[in-house]
Formats: C-alpha cells, sequence, structure tokens
C-alpha cells in the first residue's frame, strides 16, 4: 500500500458515516459506499445489508433463492454496477465479497448466526489517472430493488467529502 493510498483510507476512517458503537448499524434499503482516489487506482468499498441484494438475509432455502444470489453476485463481481468517467480510463482489476452467511471471503464466524446478515465488497479499478475521474455513475438502484438510499464518502486528493444518492439517482461527484 503507498503512502497516498494509506492517508486516503486514514482519512475515510477518520470521517465515519456512523460512530464506533454503531459500526455494524444495519438499515435495510441503505448502502454505504467508501471511494478512494488515488494517482493509478480508484477503490470503492460496499457494506450493504444481504437483503437489499436479494430481499432476504440468511442462507438461500430453494433453488429460486439460490439462483437470486447467484444472480446478484454474478452482478457484483461483474463490476458492472460501476461506471467510472472515461476521462480516467479505468478498468476492473479486483472484487472481493464477503458474507458469512453466504460462505463468502473471510468473513467473521460469530455473524454467521447473526440475525442481520450484510454482503461486503471490494471493487478495485486500474486507471491511467484516476485524478481525472469527476464522477462514477452507481448502478446499484437498477440492478437492485431493495436499495433505496445510498450512503457515499469520497477520498481524493483534493478533499475529502459525503454524498447521499437516492433511488434514482445514480451519479457520484469526485469533487466537491
Amino acid at each position: 500500500m503507498n503512502l497516498l493510498h494509506y492517508a486516503l483510507w486514514l482519512g475515510i476512517l477518520a470521517f465515519p458515516t456512523v460512530s464506533p458503537a454503531q459500526s455494524h448499524a444495519h438499515q435495510h434499503g441503505l448502502l454505504r459506499l467508501d471511494i478512494a482516489v488515488e494517482a493509478r487506482k480508484l477503490t470503492l468499498q460496499m457494506e450493504s445489508p444481504l437483503d437489499n441484494l436479494v430481499g432476504f438475509e440468511r442462507a438461500p432455502r430453494n433453488d429460486a433463492e439460490r439462483k437470486r444470489v447467484e444472480a446478484a453476485l454474478a452482478k457484483l463481481k461483474a463490476a458492472g454496477v460501476f461506471t467510472i468517467d472515461p476521462a480516467a480510463q479505468c478498468s476492473p482489476a479486483k472484487v472481493t465479497l464477503t458474507s458469512a452467511v453466504l460462505k463468502l471471503g473471510t468473513s467473521q464466524p460469530a455473524a454467521a448466526n447473526h440475525n442481520h446478515a450484510d454482503l461486503d465488497a471490494s471493487f478495485e479499478f486500474e486507471c491511467q489517472d484516476a485524478t481525472r475521474a469527476t464522477f462514477v455513475d452507481v448502478g446499484l438502484f437498477d440492478s437492485f430493488a431493495g436499495m433505496q438510499q445510498i450512503e457515499v464518502q469520497v477520498a481524493a486528493p483534493k478533499g475529502q467529502f459525503k454524498r447521499t444518492l437516492k433511488r434514482p439517482a445514480r451519479r457520484v461527484a469526485l469533487t466537491r
């Protein structure tokens, strides 16, 4: 991790959307999205109740639910729910999905038995010049009917700030 990346993430951590006591606050319809812009990389960290994405918060119990989970995971793995300003010339590099109840990633074992299951994701994009990006279009509302609001925190070389997207808005400006 380079120094700028470290500084950007420290900035996001110092600028929380919830207090540390509520760090796992769980609200249906609400998704949290952190965006960090570096010279040649743009990273998005997402935290969402599983219900927003598939309509339930447990392991799938039948074929229809398994198909719903597979379709949601495929959309997220493709990273096509995000479109970055073409001026930055970015392409998807790595997607990591974590959910204890779906047995994805390295989640906390205790979380698998919790009544409120989440899905966390990290999306990394390699860019020719990420600082040229002026926006990220977020297609989550189009892809997932259960989502109503997205709380966004941006850490970019020119500053940190928050944004809120409400259905049907989709564009996050990366400048103040």
